[in-house]
C-alpha cells in the first residue's frame, strides 16, 4: 500500500480507495455493497483469522487477534451497520488491517476488490444511502462503473463506539489558555466535529462549521465580506480534516495560501490518518501543524501554539 501512496501530490484532490464489498441478504436475494476506504489507512489486507471473543463489548465487535506481536480488535462492517450477510460468508471473508487515529483496528469484509484512484470533487456528500443503514454512518458516495455507488464509511464513528475517543474532562477543565476570535472547523465526520468543537469553545473559541473544502472556500469569502483586511485578526485558525468530499483538505489549504486575503489565517490538520507520508503532505500544502485525532494534550499544546504565534 506504501508505494501507491507516492504518485498523489498536495493540491490534485484525489485519493486512492481499497474498493471492498458487503453483502446482504434479504429473504431468498443476495445483494452486493460497494464500500472503500482510503489506501493511507490501510496497513495490509488479511484472511480472517481465528479471534479470541471479548465479553460484555458491542455485538459488532468479532474479537481479538495478534498481529506479530500487537493485540488488534476485529469490527464486523455487517454488524456495526446493521447488515443481514448471508450465512457461511466468513469462509471467504477478509479483514482489513487499518491504522488511523494512531490505533490499529481491523475490518471484517466480505471481498476485497482493487484500488481506485477517485478525484475528491466526484464525492458528495451522503444525501441519500441504502434504507437499510444509518445515514450518519456515511460521509460520502460516488458514481463508479455501471451506474453503481460506491459509499465512504464515516470509521471514526466506530472508533467513538469502541471507546476510543474520550475527552479527558480534567485535561479539559485544566487548561488554563483561552482565546477570543473565530475558528473556522472543516469535517465531514459528524462524531470528529462535535468532539473538535466542544475542544474548541472550551479554549474560547466561536466555531464556525463546514464539512468540506468547497464550503469553506465559501465561509472565507462570507467572513472577507463581513470583515475585510480586518479578517486575519478576527479567524484565528482554521482547523481541517483531510478526507472531506468534492474538496479535500490539501486542496482547500493550498487554496487557502495561494489566496493573498487568506494565506496569513493558520491552518492546522486534524486527522484520523497517522501516516509520516500525509504528515509530510499537511505541511507542504501550507499547514502550520499535522495532528492525529484525538490526544487532547497535544491538541491543546499545538492550537495554542498556533495561535500565540499568529496573535504575535
Amino acid at each position: 500500500m506504501k508505494g501507491q501512496k507516492e504518485v498523489l501530490k498536495v493540491g490534485t484532490n484525489e485519493m486512492e480507495l481499497v474498493d471492498f464489498r458487503i453483502f446482504k441478504q434479504e429473504g431468498d436475494e443476495v445483494y452486493e455493497g460497494i464500500y472503500g476506504i482510503n489506501v493511507a489507512k490501510v496497513r495490509e489486507i488479511i484472511r480472517l483469522p481465528m479471534l479470541t471473543e471479548l465479553p460484555g463489548t458491542p455485538p459488532f465487535i468479532e474479537g481479538i487477534f495478534d498481529l506479530r506481536g500487537v493485540v488488534i480488535p476485529v469490527v464486523n462492517l455487517a454488524k456495526w451497520m446493521g447488515i443481514e450477510a448471508p450465512a457461511n460468508i466468513e469462509q471467504s471473508s477478509r479483514v482489513i488491517i487499518t491504522e488511523f487515529n494512531n490505533v490499529l483496528i481491523g475490518f471484517v469484509v466480505h471481498e476485497a476488490k482493487r484500488i481506485r484512484r477517485i478525484n475528491w470533487k466526484d464525492i458528495e456528500p451522503a444525501s441519500f444511502v441504502d434504507s437499510s443503514i444509518d445515514g450518519s454512518k456515511i460521509t460520502g458516495v460516488t458514481r463508479i462503473e455501471d451506474e453503481s455507488v460506491l459509499l465512504i464509511l464515516d470509521l471514526e464513528s466506530v472508533v467513538q463506539e469502541l471507546g476510543l475517543y474520550q475527552p479527558n474532562q480534567a485535561t479539559m477543565n485544566s487548561h488554563h489558555l483561552h482565546f477570543d476570535g473565530y475558528v473556522l472547523l472543516l469535517d465531514d465526520s459528524h462524531t470528529a466535529r462535535r468532539i473538535i468543537k466542544d475542544a474548541f469553545e472550551k479554549m474560547g473559541f466561536h466555531v464556525i462549521e463546514g464539512s468540506d473544502g468547497e464550503q469553506g472556500l465559501k465561509i472565507l469569502e462570507d467572513l472577507y465580506l463581513a470583515h475585510g483586511n480586518d479578517l486575519p485578526n478576527k479567524l484565528r485558525l482554521i482547523a481541517s480534516d483531510i478526507e472531506m468530499p468534492r474538496m479535500d483538505g490539501f486542496h482547500f489549504a493550498a487554496r487557502v495560501k495561494d489566496d493573498a486575503r487568506f494565506k496569513m489565517i493558520p491552518i492546522v490538520f486534524n486527522s484520523s490518518i497517522s501516516d509520516h507520508f500525509s504528515e509530510l503532505r499537511g505541511k507542504e500544502a501550507g499547514a502550520e501543524a499535522y495532528l492525529v485525532k484525538f490526544d487532547e494534550n497535544i491538541f491543546y499544546d499545538e492550537v495554542a501554539r498556533v495561535v500565540q504565534a499568529h496573535i504575535q
